[in-house]
C-alpha cells in the first residue's frame, strides 16, 4: 500500500513540474519577444529575462534528472 501511495504522489508531482516547465517556457519566450521588439530594453526588463531563463533551464533540468518525456500536447 505503502509504494502505490509514492508512485501515485510522483506521478501527481511529475504533472505538476509539467506544466510548471511549460508556463516557464511560454513566460521566458514572452519575455524574449518583448527584449526583441523594444529599442532599448530597459535593465529591469533584461533582468526580468534572465530570470525567466534561469526558471525555464532550472525546470528543464530537474525534469531530465526524473527521466519525464513530454509528448505532444
Amino acid at each position: 500500500m505503502l509504494f502505490r501511495r509514492k508512485g501515485w504522489l510522483r506521478n501527481q508531482y511529475d504533472q505538476q513540474l509539467i506544466q510548471n516547465l511549460l508556463t516557464m517556457k511560454k513566460e521566458w519566450n514572452r519575455q524574449k519577444q518583448l527584449v526583441d521588439k523594444s529599442v532599448e530594453p530597459s535593465p529591469e526588463v533584461l533582468y526580468d529575462l534572465k530570470i525567466a531563463e534561469a526558471k525555464y533551464f532550472f525546470l528543464l533540468k530537474e525534469a531530465k534528472h526524473r527521466n519525464i518525456k513530454i509528448g505532444k500536447i
